[in-house]
Formats: structure tokens, sequence, C-alpha cells
């Protein structure tokens, strides 16, 4: 800052009018400098406050992140519906059962009135009230003898064989091998605790190489699995794709997802784009229609797009909080009424909305997006070099305009979904495992982790029990999903 004392100014005065231009220029310059300045960290205050006020609601930042003091703000609508089970609903209370597996009789001794004996008074009555709990937890250990016997007539000697997967001297049975891969892989427990819970349940102190074997055999007799839900996913009408970071041998890399309601696919790479998605090999051949969130590396692919209307909520959300201009939420509601319409028409049995209500549709959201981008026009040119960077709002608008049928893709096909959370949801276990574990110690248990992961989130869709499934690997018949037009070789036991 220039400082002057009032000596020094008259002697500027003094020297002419020459000096005294000379200091009023130096003194322009200075305060342009400084508006710069302040307007440099004014945008970047502004970017701060910006990023402080978006949380899960109004973002795609994870619910985890708001922080105990935040409320997650739901996108769905409230039903009116009271909580719990609806009228017509099953239920799942306890029912007697027919055929208990024991039956425990009360007698009284003594009558409760003159204490007579009653022992050889026949029942005038009963009650029965049943308990269900479980029985004693223990291992069951089989032990398998292979007896030899000499042929009388040619002396030869034969042993008899041990059943398939019977090799040790000692060893677990498929039995407890399925329930630990269970424990570690679907329901996330560390290796640690899974050794505890296996020990308090059934006293047996399975080590850290007995379960990496059998992660190591699961993950060799699921690679034809894994190869053929792959291939019935590139042959899919419509598939959600995601991705999300993980930490892998100490540095973050990407688990890919691709799935429908039926199959679930995983895949982990360094890269989060096009290299990745290409190595992966299903976005390549890919023709059908691909639900996203709109992540660049997508829309190199040669196939139909679907943008997560999910995420264009909470933009919205987001740019009507923070400017309340009115055609914010004015698509939003407009959204939410194209997918009312578009359910409305699905349970009446139609594939597609009248020709009308459509294009009275597609007018009032070209509407909206025209008022938006007159509210937000371009910015300014700065000088420097590239482009100047665009609010969020005009962001928005941008691609809510330049991709107007793919945000509108689910009204005009009715199998294309409003949003991306199935694909969210695939992947919403991987950040739970991440939040309990950490990260991978190594790439190779990271893709371990996905193909048995795939291969439960498959099964699960399709309505079959995970724990028999994964039993199933080890005595050499893998429960096989459903899948079309696929032949699996079954994997020698």
């Amino acid at each position: 800052m220039l400082t002057l004392t009032r000596d020094e100014i008259l002697a500027i005065y003094a020297a002419g009018p020459a000096a005294v231009v000379a200091l009023v220029e130096q003194l322009l310059a200075r305060l342009t400098q400084q508006e710069q300045q302040i307007a440099v960290l004014t945008a970047r205050v502004n970017a701060l406050e910006a990023h402080r006020r978006k949380d899960s609601h109004n973002s795609s930042k994870p619910p985890a992140s708001d922080g105990l003091a935040k409320k997650t703000q739901s996108l769905r609508r409230p039903s009116g519906r009271p909580s719990g089970g609806q009228p017509g609903h099953p239920g799942t209370t306890l029912r007697f059962t027919p055929c208990p597996d024991a039956v425990v009789v009360h007698t009284p001794d003594t009558c409760a009135g003159c204490g007579a004996a009653l022992a050889a008074v026949p029942e005038s009555s009963q009650e029965a009230r049943q308990v269900h709990d479980l029985p004693p937890l223990r291992l069951v250990v089989t032990e398998h003898q292979a007896l030899t016997k000499v042929c009388p007539h040619c002396q030869t000697r034969t042993a008899a064989r041990f059943p398939a997967g019977v090799t040790q001297p000692i060893q677990y049975g498929p039995g407890i091998r399925a329930l630990a891969v269970y424990l570690h892989e679907y329901q996330l427990l560390p290796l640690a605790r899974t050794q505890e819970l296996l020990a308090d349940l059934f006293g047996c102190s399975l080590c850290e190489g007995t379960l990496g074997n059998a992660l190591a055999t699961c993950f060799e007799r699921l690679a034809p699995v894994e190869a053929a839900i792959q291939t019935a996913l590139i042959g899919a009408p419509v598939v959600h794709f995601d991705e999300t970071g993980a930490r892998v041998a100490g540095k973050t890399q990407w688990l890919h997802q691709a799935g429908t309601e039926r199959w679930t696919y995983y895949a982990v790479h360094p890269k989060r784009g096009r290299a990745a998605m290409d190595a992966i090999g299903i976005l390549p051949r890919f023709r059908g229609t691909s639900v996203h969130d709109g992540w660049g590396a997508y829309a190199g692919y040669d196939c139909r797009h679907a943008l997560c209307n999910a995420h264009h909520l909470r933009e919205l959300i987001y740019v009507a909080e923070q400017t309340q201009q009115p055609w914010a939420p004015a698509m939003i509601a407009l959204l939410r009424e194209i997918k009312g319409a578009v359910a409305t028409a699905q349970g009446a049995g139609q594939v597609a909305l009248p020709a009308v209500q459509r294009a009275v549709f597609v007018d009032r959201y070209a509407a909206l997006v025209a008022e938006g981008l007159a509210a937000n026009p371009p910015p300014a040119p700065t000088g420097q070099r590239g482009r100047p960077k665009q609010s969020a709002a005009k962001n928005l608008l941008d691609r809510l305009d330049r991709r107007r049928e793919q945000v509108l893709a689910f009204m005009d096909d009715f199998a294309v979904p409003f949003d991306n959370n199935l694909a969210e949801r695939d992947l919403r276990m991987m950040k739970v495992r991440q939040k309990i574990s950490g990260c991978f110690r190594t790439e190779g248990g990271a893709a371990t982790f996905c193909r048995i992961r795939g291969y439960i989130s498959t099964l699960r869709k399709q309505g079959e029990h995970v724990l028999t499934a994964l039993q199933s690997l080890f005595v050499g018949q893998p429960r096989l999903p459903e899948l079309p037009h696929s032949e699996i070789m079954h994997p020698a036991g």
C-alpha cells in the first residue's frame, strides 16, 4: 500500500502537473490491482461457502458426509401411509409348528387346593406353548475310512476312494468354509472378527490361511460364472453403470459396477474413465441403454444413454436453495410429475404416454430450460486462458438442454428407470466395507471381493439362498444363477 506524508505530497505538488499525474496514475494502478485481488478472494469465499452448503440432499455427497449435526433429507415423497406392514401384507409373525422337534410334558404332582397326589389322575385339558430357539451349536466331525480289500482270485489290493473334496487327513468341510466366506464377503466382517465369531459359536479356531484358501477356491470356481454374467449384461436391453473410489494396496483405485435387476458385475481398476471401461469390456460391446450419472467417459460409447434424474433433483434443490430462481423448483415438480404419469400409465398396462400428454411435458420442459438459461447467462470472458468458470446452475442447465433426450429417456421408454439408484444400491455395501476395513491390502484381494460379491448380489436379486450357494462351490456343484443364452462349464470339485 502506497503511503505518503504531508510533506511528500506537497513536494510532488510543487514539482508540477506531470508529477501529480504520475502519482494519480500510480494510485489508480494500485487500486485496480486491489480490486482484482478482492474479486478473486470474493469468488473463492463464495465457492467455499457454496461447497459448505452442499450435503446429501442437494448434491452427490453421500449421507455419511453430512455429519451428526445434520439430518439427512431424502428425495422420497411422503406416502401418507403409516409405518409398518400395510393391509394385506402377510407378515412374519411366529406361528405354531404342527410337528415340533421335541415335546416336553409338564404335569402337576399335587393338587393346588388340598394337596392330594395327582400322579395317577388323567389330565382334563392341556395348553401348549412353543419356543423357537437354536440347538446347541457345535461342529460335527465325520471320519471317513477308506477300506482296502484283497481280491481272492488275483490278489490285487483295491482301496476305496474318499469322497470328492476330502483330500487332507484333517480339514474343514464345505459348511464351515462357506460360512466363513459368507461372513467375510457378504456380511463384511473383517478377518479377525470372522475368526472370533466362528470361535464363539462353534469353538473352531479358523486360521487366516484357511479363510484365504476358501476365498481362493471361490475365486477360481466362479470365473466362468463371472464371465457369463458379463456376457448377459452385454446383451441386456438396459444396464446401470456407476463407479466409486476404493483404496487398494495403499493407492486410490476405482470399483466399477454394471448391473440390472437380475445380474451384478464388479471390477476394480486403477482408472475411473475410458481406459477402465474398455478394459472391463462391457460398454465397448453394449448396444442397449446405459443408465448412468452423466460422467463424461460414458458418453463416448456407441449405445443409448439415460441420465440419472435423482442426481438432477438434488442439483435442482441446491440451485433453488441458493438462487431462489423459480425455474428450479418448477423443474423438480415437472420431473416428478412425469415420473408419476409414467407409473400411472404402466399400472394401466400402457406401453407409452399419450402423444398429447407427452408433447405437453416436452414443451413445459423446454420452457423451463429456456427460462433458466435466460436467468443464468454465460459468464463474461476474463481474458485468461480456458473457458470461464460457470455457476452450478449454468452447468446443470447446459446438461438439461443439450442432453434432454437422455434426461427424459424414462418418459419415452418405460423399460428405462427414472434414476440410477440400482447402481448406487449395488455400490453401497462397498462403501460400508470401506468404513469397516478401510482398504484392500492387495489387488488380488480386491479382485476376489469383486467376483464373489458379484455372484452373491446376482443370487440375492434372483431370490437364491446365498449360504447354500456358497456351500455348493466347495462340493464342486456350484449353484448357478439364471442366465440367458449361456452354458457355464462346471468347475471341477
